[in-house]
C-alpha cells in the first residue's frame, strides 16, 4: 500500500484489486481500447489496488488532481501493468474485472462464475433461457452456423443478423431484404453461431443493471441508452421506465447458478396505445458502458446525470479546460471525467450531473471546448 492509512483501510475493509482491461474481450476495431482500463479508477477506494495500462501513466497527475478537486476518493496504489498474474500476488484482495473470461478464470480460479458467464454471453442461449422463463423477447431464430439457414423469404424484414457472441455492437447487420441477408452471411466464418431477430420498432432502449453483493441480488440502476447505430455512446439517468419485473426471473436464475459482480440487460420499449411493452434483447454478464458512470454517480450521491463519450482534438487532459464546468461538491452539479485514458485517442467519457437543463448546458459548453 502507498501509505499507512491505506494499509489500515485495507486491513479494516475488504479491499479490491481492479483490472478492467478490455483487450481480451473486445473487438480490435474499437479505437484506443487498450486505454479503457482507466475507467475503473473512479470506482476504487483508498486501500484498493488498481492495474492500469502503462501508457496511462502520463495522464495520472491530471486525473488525480481532477478527482481531488471534486472530492472523489480513489486508489493511490497503482500497478502499471494489466497482467492477471497480479491477482495471485495479492491474494487478500478481491479481483474486479470487466469480463470474467477464460484468461481471468485461469488466474482467479472461479470456475462456476466463468461457466455461467460463458453460457449467458451467448445471445442464442439468452433467447432459449428467456423462452423457458417466460421473459418477452423479439421474434428470434437461432442457428448453430450459417449453413443451417434456409428459406430466407420466411423472415420478416427488416431484420437483424447477429453473431451469437459479439461485443461493442460489432457483427450486427440490418437486413432490409433477403438479398441483404444473403450478403451479410458472407461476412461470417463457417462455424459461427448466429441469430436472426425481428427489427423492433422503437428508439428507446434501457439498460437494467444488477449487482450481486454477499450472495444477494441488488437492483443497481435503470438508464436509457444513447446509441450511434448499434454502438453504445452513453446513458441517461433516471430512466422513464423501471421494468425490473421483466428480467428479474433471469437475474435470479443467474444468481442461483453462481453469477457474481455486475451484469445488465438490454430492454426495448415499445410504445403502444395504452401502456408500453418491454422486450428483453440480451444479457451482458459483465461491467458495461453504463456501469462506470452509475457507480461514480452513486459515490457522489448524484440522482440525475447524463454520461456520454465525446470526441476531442486534444490528446491530454492537461489541455482540456473545465473551469466553471467541473463538478462542485458544494452545488452537486458539473462535469466528471470517467473514461480519461481514452483522451490519448481523441475520446473522453464524461458525466454531466444536475437537473436536465444544467446537463444540457454543460454538454453544449463542453463540446465547444473539446472541438
Amino acid at each position: 500500500m502507498s501509505t499507512a492509512i491505506d494499509r489500515q483501510i485495507a486491513e479494516t475493509f475488504s479491499a479490491t484489486i481492479y483490472n478492467h482491461d478490455i483487450m481480451n474481450c473486445t473487438n480490435d476495431n474499437v479505437v484506443g481500447n487498450y486505454l479503457y482500463s482507466g475507467r475503473a479508477l473512479g470506482l476504487s477506494e483508498p486501500g484498493d489496488i488498481i492495474q492500469l495500462h502503462p501508457d496511462l501513466k502520463r495522464e495520472w497527475l491530471y486525473i488525480a488532481e481532477h478527482y481531488q478537486r471534486i472530492e472523489l476518493n480513489h486508489s493511490q496504489d497503482v500497478v502499471w501493468d494489466v497482467s492477471y498474474e497480479h491477482f495471485q500476488q495479492h491474494p487478500s484482495h478481491t479481483p474486479s474485472v470487466f469480463f470474467f473470461g477464460e484468461d481471468t478464470n485461469s488466474h482467479a480460479n472461479e470456475p462456476t462464475w466463468h461457466e455461467i458467464v460463458q453460457f449467458i454471453n451467448s445471445k442464442n442461449n439468452f433467447i432459449t433461457l428467456a423462452n423457458i422463463l417466460g421473459i418477452p423477447v423479439p421474434t428470434t431464430y437461432c442457428y448453430s452456423d450459417k449453413n443451417s439457414l434456409h428459406k430466407f423469404e420466411r423472415f420478416t424484414y427488416p431484420c437483424y443478423l447477429k453473431a451469437a457472441v459479439s461485443v461493442a455492437g460489432m457483427d450486427i447487420y440490418r437486413c432490409e431484404t433477403p438479398q441483404d441477408l444473403v450478403l451479410a452471411l458472407t461476412r461470417f466464418p463457417e462455424n459461427t453461431p448466429l441469430q436472426i431477430q425481428e427489427a423492433v420498432k422503437t428508439n428507446v432502449f434501457l439498460n437494467l443493471q444488477y449487482e450481486i453483493k454477499d450472495s444477494t441480488l441488488v437492483r443497481l440502476a435503470v438508464t436509457e441508452q444513447i446509441l450511434d447505430g448499434y454502438t453504445h455512446q452513453g446513458n441517461l439517468h433516471p430512466a422513464r421506465y423501471q421494468p425490473w419485473i421483466i428480467v428479474e426471473p433471469m437475474a435470479q436464475w443467474l444468481l442461483d447458478k453462481g453469477m457474481k459482480g455486475i451484469f445488465a440487460f438490454d430492454v426495448a420499449v415499445i410504445n403502444e396505445a395504452y401502456k408500453p411493452r418491454f422486450l428483453a434483447i440480451e444479457c451482458n454478464p459483465r461491467f458495461n458502458g453504463a456501469s462506470y458512470p452509475t457507480l461514480i454517480a452513486n459515490k457522489l450521491g448524484a440522482k440525475k446525470w447524463f454520461a456520454i463519450l465525446l470526441t476531442t482534438r486534444f490528446r491530454s487532459l492537461a489541455d482540456i479546460d473545465l473551469y466553471g464546468l467541473e463538478y462542485s461538491p458544494t452545488t452537486k452539479t458539473g462535469v466528471v471525467i470517467f473514461n480519461w485514458g481514452s483522451v490519448m485517442a481523441g475520446k473522453l467519457g464524461v458525466i454531466a450531473i444536475g437537473p436536465r437543463h444544467i446537463q444540457q448546458a454543460l454538454l453544449v459548453e463542453l463540446q465547444k471546448r473539446l472541438a
